[in-house]
This record gives C-alpha cells, sequence and structure tokens, in this order.
C-alpha cells in the first residue's frame, strides 16, 4: 500500500481538514507513520496529532516524513511510550495525554490477546462521543508477524463490550500478507 491508498482507507470516516477547530487525535503503535500522514492529511495542519510508539528510530522516520511531506510539524507530537503501560490521561502516568477527539489504531490492535482490555483502556483517552478508528487485517487466524488479528466481525461483537458504539465498516483493501485490510469506525458512548 502506498499514502493514496492508507488516506482512501480513512476518507469515509469523513475527517474533514478544518471542519472543527483544533482537533485531538492519537495515532496509537504510529510506527514510521504511514497512517499518521494520512491522518494529518485529512485533519489538516491545526489539528494535534499526538503519534505514541516505543520505537524511537521509527517516531524519527515519522517525524522526517511528516516535515518532508507537510512542510511544518508543529502539531505533530512524538511520544516514545508503550501506549497500554505507559499512556493515560491521569497525571500519575509517565506520559500524559488530553482527552481526545479520536484514535487511530492502524495494525497496533492485532498485538495484544486482550482485545477487550485494550479497547477499555484506549476508550478512557477519549472525549464522550470521540472517534476510534482501527484499521486491521480482516481474519481471525494469524502468524508470528501478526499474532491476534481480528475480523470486521469479531471487532462488531468486541467494541460494544468496551463501551463503544456499534462499528461502522469504512473501507477494504487487499493485503497479499493475509487477505485484506479493513477500516472500521466506533463511538465513546456517552451515558457514562
Amino acid at each position: 500500500m502506498d499514502h493514496y491508498d492508507h488516506v482512501e482507507l480513512l476518507r469515509p470516516a469523513n475527517l474533514y481538514a478544518g471542519a472543527r477547530r483544533h482537533e485531538r487525535w492519537a495515532d496509537l503503535g504510529a510506527g514510521s507513520g504511514a497512517f499518521t500522514l494520512a491522518l494529518r492529511e485529512l485533519l489538516g495542519l491545526s489539528a494535534d496529532i499526538y503519534a505514541v510508539d516505543r520505537d524511537r528510530g521509527r517516531l524519527a522516520e515519522l517525524e522526517r516524513a511528516h516535515q518532508a511531506r507537510f512542510g511544518v510539524s508543529d502539531h505533530l507530537h512524538l511520544i516514545l511510550a508503550d501506549f497500554i503501560h505507559e499512556v493515560d490521561t491521569s497525571t500519575g502516568s509517565v506520559r500524559r495525554l488530553p482527552l481526545l477527539d479520536g484514535v487511530l489504531m492502524a495494525n497496533s490492535l492485532h498485538f495484544f490477546r486482550d482485545k477487550e482490555k485494550v479497547l477499555r483502556h484506549v476508550n478512557g483517552f477519549l472525549k464522550p462521543g470521540g472517534a476510534l478508528l482501527l484499521v486491521e487485517y480482516n481474519v481471525d487466524r494469524g502468524n508470528p508477524w501478526v499474532p491476534y488479528p481480528l475480523s470486521f466481525e469479531t471487532f462488531c461483537e468486541l467494541a460494544p463490550r468496551a463501551d463503544f458504539s456499534d462499528p461502522r465498516l469504512l473501507a477494504t483493501h487487499p493485503s497479499s500478507f493475509l487477505h485484506e485490510f479493513y477500516s472500521a469506525i466506533a463511538y465513546r458512548k456517552t451515558g457514562w
């Protein structure tokens, strides 16, 4: 996949640049930033994006790619951390995030066996009604590189248990590795 494909997987979420003032999003498990760059293109330059990854080298690649593509990185915040154990919205954590309008998890959830626990943790990063954008392989059986993938159908069962709305399928893209990718969106429930 290339940048165009990454953008097209996220575009149906209708994240129009400048639609709302000063959006705050996080890309959890950002890596070298392929989907962070797609998110930036859709949100615009005024949105704050918190790119969280535990690999310093990959975050440096992301910073260089962001600078090359957009010319500025004023609203890109690189956070070297494990988003499960070292990031929270409370003041007692190693790294603190503000409450977010949205979270992107692109090919990061498939590294966790207990996905419900991870999604509940991520839910706490979001404002009521905040969006969770998920990009994953559309299969339920993994391999050593993608140990615990989840199909869209499995995500539909899991999201409500983690206090998200029923997910909506956004797009799919073929993968030569494991069938296909899908993108989906779900929202933090507001009733609590």
